[in-house]
């Protein structure tokens, strides 16, 4: 039994016009929906916060998109494991089913650069830019390029570049999907997407061992922050609402990475080819990099996104706000 009544906020609250027989409809595509993300419907809660939560909050955006009369991009950031993607795929449901509203998702881990061009980054910069995800180690011009063509108003072709988690390389441009637009609402999801910069006095000291043993003189940071505060903003600048699944702690952030990995472990199950997958001391590693700004945007960015879902340390959404109450 749920014992978080969160609900969306009333003052932001669209009213609902869904016939009881396309809300049956809805509600069976989200359960659906959960049941292929491997997530118990009941125990984990989602089923008692249909109603009061999930259905407004998918109201709310194509609310919004109504009201901007053009194809809308939702920023969706949150820390490692927060569940930036189950989230995305269930208002995707939701919007189609319930609101008739065609909706992609862009990961923003889907623009990472090339292993190639991360090693030569490496070799020309600092080291530690051969590991994927910090800001600097993706295609910034592709992203903007991509999320320009899906906020075409006009029918367009448009392929989807896709990233291999397993292998630590783009895939094959012939495997990439292909979107045709127009579609009303584009997610684009990401642990840092909406971040800002820091200030250059914030840089020092080492935030962990990471930055202290393998960026004494933090020039990976200085580089990875001026990449955030130059062309990541001109690739946040096209998000028209953001929306931030904050999380509780850098610890937590761990143990759901590590069940994503788990997760992408026993997907791989029986597969042939070669895998980077991490240990739980690589995975720790691995961490560090993000830890600065994780924890700079924990603090910063709760005053200007448009909706704060908090989670606690069991996953769930125990909070929810909403600026200016749009």
């Amino acid at each position: 039994m749920n014992d978080h009544p969160v609900q969306w906020p009333a003052e932001s609250r669209p009213r609902l016009r869904l016939s009881d027989s396309r809300l049956a409809v809805v509600q069976e595509a989200f359960v659906s929906c959960l049941e292929e993300e491997s997530i118990d419907a009941e125990s984990s809660g989602f089923t008692a916060l249909f109603a009061p939560l999930y259905l407004p909050m998918a109201a709310w955006l194509a609310r919004q998109q109504a009201q901007q009369q053009t194809p809308m991009v939702v920023g969706l950031h949150g820390g490692q494991g927060a569940g930036k993607s189950t989230l995305s795929r269930l208002l995707q449901v939701l919007l189609g089913e319930g609101f008739d509203k065609t909706v992609v998702t862009l990961s923003i881990d889907d623009l990472y650069l090339t292993r190639a061009e991360r090693q030569r980054l490496a070799q020309q910069v600092h080291p530690l830019l051969a590991t994927r995800g910090v800001p600097g180690t993706h295609d910034v011009e592709l992203g903007i390029d991509l999320l320009a063509q899906l906020k075409q108003s006009r029918e367009v072709a448009v392929r989807m570049v896709q990233f291999d988690k397993a292998t630590d390389d783009r895939q094959d441009e012939s495997r990439w999907p292909t979107i045709v637009t127009p579609v009303d609402i584009i997610f684009f999801e990401g642990w840092c997407v909406g971040a800002v910069a820091q200030a250059e006095e914030e840089l020092q000291p080492a935030m962990n061992e990471l930055e202290a043993r393998q960026d004494a003189d933090g020039r990976w940071r200085q580089y990875v922050n001026h990449q955030l505060q130059t062309g990541y903003q001109k690739l946040f600048a096209l998000i028209d609402r953001l929306i931030m699944l904050k999380v509780p702690s850098m610890e937590q952030v761990l143990q759901w990475r590590l069940l994503q990995e788990y997760k992408l472990a026993r997907s791989l199950t029986g597969k042939q080819g070669p895998s980077r997958l991490m240990s739980e001391a690589q995975l720790r590693h691995f961490i560090m990099h993000f830890e600065r700004l994780t924890r700079a945007s924990l603090k910063e960015m709760p005053q200007h996104a448009d909706v704060v879902l908090s989670l606690d340390e069991q996953h769930r959404i125990s909070e929810v706000q909403v600026r200016n109450g749009r």
